[in-house]
């Protein structure tokens, strides 16, 4: 039985601080709570990014709130998880950290067709605050644009 679920959890600070350069949709080694917590909708993506250990992929500061239902087999909320990836696509992700300037940040938690828990991560390059002023900018200028097209 697959279940087409609406559960999307965005980052929405990461468009906003970083310049994407390329994403990728990893999935997600989870729990039994989180990913009933994840299913009601209980995360947040403020401050996460991802970091390699050990030549593994993994990712910090996805807050998982604790499983209502779940007595002591509950997941600690901030704890550290490992994300999946075809092995090509860790070692390009590897080589390009490597470079200056470059870090992998996580945009959006979603469950796919399958009911699996997947993580859209991007290689991304820090904005500077002009960059930032000029995002906000252009914001402005589409909005006013929907504005008067009404």
């Amino acid at each position: 039985m697959h279940r087409t679920s609406n559960i999307e959890i965005k980052n929405k600070r990461a468009s906003f601080d970083y310049e994407l350069v390329e994403t990728f949709t990893a999935g997600m080694a989870l729990t039994g709570t989180e990913i009933k917590a994840l299913r009601e909708g209980k995360a947040a993506l403020a401050d996460a990014y991802c970091l390699f250990i050990n030549g593994e992929l993994w990712a910090r500061n996805i807050s998982i709130s604790e499983y209502r239902f779940g007595s002591y087999s509950n997941h600690n909320a901030k704890r550290d998880r490992k994300l999946l990836l075809q092995k090509r696509e860790l070692q390009k992700l590897t080589r390009k950290t490597k470079e200056k300037g470059l870090t992998i940040v996580a945009l959006r938690i979603f469950i796919n067709e399958k009911g699996l828990a997947k993580l859209d991560i991007a290689l991304a390059r820090g904005k500077r605050a002009y960059d930032k002023r000029e995002s906000i900018k252009e914001k402005d200028l589409r909005r006013e644009r929907d504005r008067n097209a009404e």
